[in-house]
């Protein structure tokens, strides 16, 4: 028998493979030592400044105990993890923690993974803080502009996503987020689409948006699930961080640990006249549109059809970018 062809057929598949895995990444993290890099931060660290083309990263499986900094002239980065649930990049610091002066690190040191360049792009991948119920912990801090997230996990307690960009627009679909108070936070205009927002117990509120003054949108929930393992009416839907606070949720399902008034002042009265704490179509145990605060808003379905992603992020097509350059 002639061994010699199907060993060449063997190596002109393999070649091929490699060929098409080098196509389609340019960078492959892995721990083990079989990509290009080890760490996430070094694949970072390796993509060209203010590439205008999509650099690629693909994580292989595995847990990265990494603080991580996509700096703003790392532009048009996308993330691809292997599995959702085994590709995981963490860290534990926390606002009380000390640094090596001495000082506590407070919210924004706390970060795992600062977010500053534009149009990142991050799918399959579970971005944690681990330090556990130690007060305001983040996991992901986010002030680029234009930032997609998509079937990815934030984990955490307080704190855990921090979109803080005041003039950032954030699109997160398919996406898991739990945390305890004030879990999701922060200046951006983010839309969730089809997530599940997961309340663990000892906490209170789900969002604190800080909106900008004359800012149209801030927080828009769009076809999401809010669950949890909290006690029954032990949430509210959202307090004012600042008096320009905009949260919004339409067709979404609330579970029973959401409170019967739905909202908080946090202790400014003057907010009720200037957040737009809004809801269309809420379902759910959670949903008690007659005992809301007077200063929440039930939209009509005329007003329910302006939150469209056109209308939200103006010029901007999340994914536009990505598809673009195949």
């Amino acid at each position: 028998m002639n061994l010699r062809k199907p060993f060449l057929l063997l190596v002109f598949l393999c070649c091929t493979a490699l060929f098409a895995q080098a196509q389609k990444y340019d960078f492959v993290v892995a721990k083990d030592g079989s990509g290009t890099f080890k760490t996430v931060q070094e694949a970072i660290n390796a993509v060209p400044d203010f590439r205008k083309n999509v650099t690629t990263i693909y994580i292989k499986n595995g847990t990265y105990k990494e603080k991580l900094t996509l700096p703003s002239t790392k532009t048009a980065v996308r993330m691809i993890g292997e599995d959702v649930k085994k590709t995981i990049l963490t860290f534990d610091d926390y606002a009380a923690k000390k640094n090596r002066f001495g000082e506590e690190m407070g919210t924004t040191g706390s970060t795992s993974f600062f977010v500053y360049g534009d149009d990142f792009t991050a799918e399959n991948i579970t971005f944690e803080n681990s330090s556990g119920p130690v007060g305001q912990a983040v996991a992901v801090r986010v002030d680029g502009d234009k930032v997609m997230f998509q079937n990815c996990r934030f984990l955490g307690f307080q704190d855990t996503l921090y979109p803080h960009g005041e003039k950032s627009r954030q699109y997160y679909k398919n996406c898991y987020i739990e945390g305890t108070t004030d879990f999701i936070f922060g200046w951006s205009t983010a839309v969730f689409e089809n997530c599940e927002i997961f309340s663990k117990k000892g906490g209170n509120f789900v969002t604190a948006a800080s909106t900008l003054e004359g800012a149209p949108y801030g927080f828009v929930f769009l076809n999401c699930r809010l669950t949890g393992d909290a006690p029954e009416k032990s949430y509210y839907l959202g307090r004012p961080w600042r008096p320009f606070a905009k949260t919004v949720f339409l067709n979404t399902y609330l579970g029973k640990h959401i409170r019967p008034e739905g909202w908080h002042n946090w202790s400014k009265p003057e907010a009720e006249k200037q957040v737009l704490y809004a809801e269309y179509n809420s379902t759910g145990p959670g949903a008690a549109k007659t005992d809301r605060v007077k200063w929440s808003k039930q939209l009509t379905e005329q007003e329910a059809q302006q939150y469209t992603l056109k209308n939200i992020f103006g010029d901007w097509t999340p994914g536009q970018l990505i598809t673009a350059n195949k």
